[in-house]
């Protein structure tokens, strides 16, 4: 029997790193986390990855995916589309740590992207995670478990319990700020129906879909960087939401950083199809 029991609420995918997702009511599940979730990542002149960090109106590119293209949209500029059989040609890049190859969609996006970034001395590459690559998540962390992801930040899948953003937007209507939206967190799966935070305790999350059973390992909270405090309709920063943060969600086991939702990896399920609605039990990590 189960420890506790909840329900898919949301999925989200996020196909261009650190722009804008798309909620989906299903999503296929590959070993590397829902499809097309960070399948792309804009790159400097120097194959350095590119987030919100350094340019908050990446927020507003906002992709949409069909059966064959990617296309990128942002305001006032006119969308640009590739084709997802473009063979790319490799390109060597950097995401945090990790050194490996992309595929670079072509210079027709690369332009599309210094128009709209508009960065003095900067150009910019729009690269997909290429099928020779692969990268693993932390082995400290998934405790020797070669676990792979592509341009995330280190995990195939981050899950948040939506009683989690009711507290902490409880917390911020108190100190007379306005809510924010789940959007703020960049989560994959959406959990209702658990308390606040329950996914810091899990130690695996099965997910029962319409043809078996998929099983993620819960492994480290996520930590927070200054991407929540950037208001996505607005592309401003401001400090309330890790100031808020700050004064109750420190944890101690990744050295008193502030946390929010959990970073998972794929341990069963590969093909399975993940839908809004679906059942899951969660079980207590004995750590």
């Amino acid at each position: 029997m189960a420890d506790c029991t909840g329900v898919i609420a949301q999925l989200f995918i996020y196909p261009i790193k650190s722009c804008a997702g798309i909620e989906l009511t299903q999503a296929e599940l590959s070993a590397t986390g829902l499809s097309m979730d960070r399948e792309w990542m804009i790159v400097d002149q120097d194959g350095m990855f590119l987030t919100q960090r350094q340019i908050p109106h990446m927020v507003w590119i906002t992709p949409a995916l069909t059966s064959t293209a990617l296309t990128l949209s942002a305001p006032g500029i006119a969308p640009v589309s590739i084709a997802l059989d473009l063979p790319g040609s490799p390109k060597t890049v950097t995401v945090w740590r990790d050194t490996l190859l992309g595929d670079d969609q072509g210079d027709a996006v690369a332009q599309w992207l210094d128009t709209y970034l508009a960065v003095p001395g900067k150009h910019y590459r729009l690269v997909r995670f290429s099928k020779q690559a692969r990268r693993l998540s932390a082995l400290d962390w998934t405790k020797g478990v070669e676990a792979v992801n592509k341009f995330s930040d280190g995990f195939a899948v981050q899950v948040v319990t939506q009683s989690a953003l009711d507290e902490f937007n409880a917390r911020l209507s108190t100190q007379g700020h306005a809510a924010v939206s789940m959007s703020r967190f960049r989560p994959n799966i959406v959990l209702e129906e658990l308390e606040a935070h329950t996914e810091d305790h899990l130690g695996e999350l099965i997910i029962h879909t319409s043809y078996g059973q998929a099983q993620l390992h819960l492994v480290k909270p996520c930590p927070r960087c200054a991407i929540p405090d950037i208001n996505p309709h607005t592309a401003i920063s401001s400090p309330e939401v890790n100031d808020t943060l700050r004064g109750y969600r420190t944890l101690a086991r990744v050295d008193g950083a502030i946390c929010f939702g959990m970073n998972s990896i794929v341990h069963t399920g590969v093909g399975q199809i993940l839908a809004v609605g679906q059942q899951v039990e969660g079980n207590f990590s004995l750590d």
